[in-house]
């Protein structure tokens, strides 16, 4: 069920859009229906159907920026009634992401507003799944699931066909995501700028091949700041990292402050169960700590695990001076 109490702008291909209160939906029998977009001018028709739930939603592959769908407003709850939006990345999926060449993949979901977003599955997303930024006010997002397992499938070369998966990309302030599951070949979470509750949440690669990269804090660019962010009660599973902060090397102008991890569980990390670094640059960092993006006031409170597996690191810090 979509809702709103102030105007809003919403994109997306969907099978029903809910006109009625939950309430009014349980005592009267839900027409079902479906409906096929194919361009934001068929949006209408569907919504004039008066279906009474968001179904299950298949979205064609195309190559394509994106993002596929898009949630733009303010105070809007966005219910997923447990559904299911499948992205067909296997279609494009080429062992490539979003930055190292390959076909032109979508980013899949955009969300720009504030309210609630929950109990959505999301499966084979071409790219980065969840992108959160512009919120005006509180985002919370709330139990959706992220499955893009079928991504680990090993191409001919050896590399797993998804790549750039993160399943949320953040650049916003207060934002929580929690109950949520993310499993991918990147980042569980990238928060790139702003503030964040991340709490009690799993993220995995798939078991035969550990390729999440756990949950991050950046990369950190010029210009960017951190501040104000709890990261609580989660679990990293079959991943190459953990818990990490990592910064570009010779960023300047940029800070990461006031970070709190509690009650987290790291199982067998296959790099580095926690990672801190100033020598990032995408895919090979320079061994070289750089100075532009302060660290302060890191703190790890009460109980965190980390282990890592054999050849792993359980803590890695290479910081400048």
């Amino acid at each position: 069920m979509v809702s709103t109490t102030a105007t809003a702008t919403l994109f997306f291909a969907l099978v029903g859009l809910a006109n009625a209160s939950p309430i009014e939906t349980e005592h009267r029998q839900v027409k079902r229906c479906t409906a096929t977009i194919s361009s934001y001018t068929d949006v209408a028709t569907a919504v004039a159907s008066k279906c009474a739930t968001v179904g299950d939603v298949v979205f064609t592959a195309a190559q394509w920026d994106g993002p596929m769908f898009i949630i733009d407003g303010e105070s809007i709850t966005f219910q997923g009634n447990g559904h299911q939006f499948d992205g067909q990345g296997g279609k494009l999926w080429d062992t490539f992401g979003s930055n190292t060449g390959g076909v032109t993949k979508p980013q899949f979901l955009k969300l720009k507003h504030s309210g609630t977003f929950s109990n959505l599955k999301v499966i084979n997303s071409p790219r980065q799944v969840f992108s959160i930024g512009s919120n005006s006010a509180q985002l919370t997002v709330d139990s959706v699931s992220i499955d893009n397992s079928a991504g680990d499938k090993l191409a001919s070369n050896g590399k797993p066909l998804a790549h750039n998966t993160d399943c949320f990309d953040v650049s916003a302030t207060n934002v929580i995501i929690k109950n949520s599951r993310c499993i991918n070949q990147d980042d569980c979470l990238a928060l790139n700028s702003g503030s964040i509750q991340f709490l009690n949440n799993y993220c995995s690669g798939v078991d035969y091949l550990p390729g999440g990269h756990g949950i991050s804090i950046g990369s950190i660019q010029t210009g960017k700041t951190v501040s104000g962010v709890t990261i609580s009660g989660n679990t990293v599973v079959n991943s190459d990292n953990g818990l990490r902060i990592k910064t570009i090397s010779g960023a300047t102008s940029a800070s990461v402050s006031d970070v709190t991890y509690s009650g987290n569980t790291v199982t067998s990390a296959n790099n580095y169960g926690v990672i801190i670094q100033q020598d990032y640059e995408n895919g090979s960092p320079t061994g070289i700590p750089t100075n532009g993006v302060s660290i302060s006031n890191i703190n790890f409170s009460g109980t965190n695990t980390v282990s890592a597996a054999s050849g792993g690191q359980e803590v890695y810090v290479l910081c400048g001076e």
